[in-house]
């Protein structure tokens, strides 16, 4: 065992001491330490209850002859960050809290890992956590929030941002933006929709990093207390015959992951921490990758923000297992891969099929021919852009109009709000990527603004920013090469003519290329926005997202 290194030999009695100082027994030192990483904290409410989840996983660890060792790990709410200077800050958290389980568990040389998550970079950084560590780890959530109740309809807090643009444009009450904020979020878990907190819980179980139906059963359920025991459990049958995150994510398991991806139509920063996973496992994967197999993966699902179902649906209708299950039709998925219950995908999927027909439809009768997710290229993004298109209207596939330009975020919001965004616009936001940003703030806010004053049929949006998996309509982000590194976004001037191409993959600026190299030869680089602390540090070394925004 690893943990020898610290409580085998006389050299280690100090280290025994330190140990049994914490309560442990001679007996515990020697059985298996099993770090639980526990992303609990009382302002994110995906993470609020993840103390029960905790629990429940180290009386499984207990139970087989582990002792859990519970270290934490910080959890920042995109939701509550979106909007101002906090969403600096998330996307940059991935990379502290893969660090600090590094560092945690290095220092301490425990045996496995449980890694308790929920929310938008917490899992994935877990789950780089992991790969980079290469000792016995396994993935539990807490789990989707339940739909709120709005006038009779299911909603959730992606439509209550949209009613911000709706107060500004008359068409909603103070009074009934009120009544709707007390109805959008009704409890703890990951926000129902398929934002980027579900679509990643959904990739750990897609990639065989957690136990079957880790991402869809709702946080209140008692089976999800009890899929937490049986995870503490399955840690120790993973150390005990010493399977590994890179046994697990083989390239066929992130090729697998893309096509349950383009299925359900996940969250546009699957891009970004699905690439970087795979950087952390050694396994290559690109963002070609994503457009390559998204043009052959139908959309089977339809859920919010795109659609009309959450992920209480999904549990209803079979789990994500009922989506492997179907998409095992397509060529490129293999599921005869290691997973963490110790068996193959194809064993763990065996006969779950889709309880509710149009939930998980079957593979021959999707809702699109394609994929949730396009990359486009061209002048203007020469290096890739993302679209989440499942969740663009397919009437502003194409579009063409004159570009309006913001050099953050700030400024853009308070044209939409203040009705200075006008029907055909393209409204680009850019000095808002990794280095830029810096951390690549998600534009939620602007394009919830543009949905709320009607404009989401009639403009587009683009940015080398981000969007959160709740942002919906013509909305391309991820542009690389960024603006903080020179790129052609950087060089739009007002009024400039955008052509959207979805269906081709096109993204560009209708000028000549003659122009466009005597626009960079004149361009010169912004003063950056923060220059102390941790972001300036992230700034420095932080890749494009075109490369995951990884940090090297």
């Amino acid at each position: 065992m690893r943990s020898s290194q610290v409580t085998k030999g006389y050299q280690r009695a100090t280290q025994r001491s330190l140990l049994k100082a914490t309560g442990l027994s001679d007996d515990d030192l020697k059985k298996p330490l099993i770090g639980v990483v526990n992303s609990f904290n009382e302002v994110n409410p995906g993470h609020i209850h993840l103390n029960e989840i905790t629990y429940s996983v180290k009386l499984g660890v207990a139970s087989k002859g582990g002792v859990p060792i519970e270290i934490p790990a910080i959890a920042i709410c995109d939701g509550i960050a979106m909007g101002h200077s906090g969403m600096h800050y998330p996307l940059a958290s991935r990379e502290l809290i893969a660090d600090s389980i590094e560092a945690m568990t290095e220092a301490h040389q425990l045996d496995g890992l449980v890694m308790v998550t929920n929310c938008d970079k917490i899992t994935p950084a877990m789950l780089i956590a992991a790969a980079r560590l290469n000792i016995p780890s396994i993935v539990i959530a807490g789990g989707p929030m339940y739909a709120g109740r709005y006038k009779g309809e299911p909603t959730d807090g992606s439509l209550l941002y949209e009613a911000a643009g709706k107060v500004a444009a008359g068409d909603m009450t103070l009074e009934e933006l009120s009544e709707f904020e007390e109805e959008a979020s009704p409890g703890c878990g990951a926000c129902g929709l398929l934002g980027t907190a579900n679509s990643m819980n959904c990739m750990a179980e897609a990639l065989g990093m957690a136990l079957p139906f880790n991402s869809s059963i709702p946080a209140y359920l008692a089976k999800r207390k009890a899929l937490s025991k049986k995870t503490g459990e399955q840690i120790m049958y993973l150390v005990e015959n010493n399977i590994k995150p890179r046994d697990i994510m083989t390239r066929q398991a992130f090729l697998n992951a893309l096509a349950v991806d383009m299925a359900i139509g996940g969250s546009s920063n699957t891009v970004l921490h699905l690439i970087a996973i795979a950087h952390e496992a050694g396994v290559e994967l690109t963002i070609k990758d994503f457009d390559e197999k998204s043009r052959v993966s139908p959309k089977l699902c339809s859920f919010s923000p795109g659609g009309k179902y959450h992920l209480e649906d999904l549990y209803r209708a079979g789990g994500l297992q009922a989506v492997i299950n179907e998409v095992a039709n397509l060529d490129y998925v293999d599921l005869n891969i290691m997973t963490v219950t110790g068996k193959t995908m194809l064993e763990n999927v065996k006969g779950m099929t889709s309880k509710i027909y149009d939930v998980v439809r079957p593979f021959n009768d999707p809702y699109y021919a394609e994929g949730g997710i396009a990359i486009l290229y061209g002048n203007l993004a020469p290096e890739g852009a993302v679209i989440k298109q499942s969740a663009c209207d397919p009437s502003m596939y194409k579009h063409t109009g004159p570009a309006r330009v913001f050099d953050k975020e700030e400024d853009a919001v308070a044209a939409i709000l203040n009705g200075e965004i006008k029907k055909k616009d393209v409204v680009v936001i850019r000095y808002e990527g990794p280095k830029g940003g810096p951390g690549m703030r998600e534009m939620l806010t602007p394009t919830s603004a543009m949905m709320g004053a009607g404009l989401g049929l009639d403009c587009a949006l683009i940015t080398d920013g981000r969007f959160s998996g709740a942002t919906r309509g013509a909305c391309i982000g991820h542009v690389s090469p960024e603006a903080a590194e020179g790129g052609p976004i950087a060089l739009i001037k007002e009024g400039d003519i955008i052509e959207l191409d979805v269906i081709n993959r096109s993204l560009n600026i209708l000028i000549s290329d003659e122009e466009l190299a005597q626009r960079k030869a004149q361009w010169a680089p912004i003063e950056p926005k923060i220059k102390t602390g941790y972001l300036k540090r992230y700034a420095k070394t932080v890749k494009s997202a075109s490369h995951g925004a990884i940090v090297e």
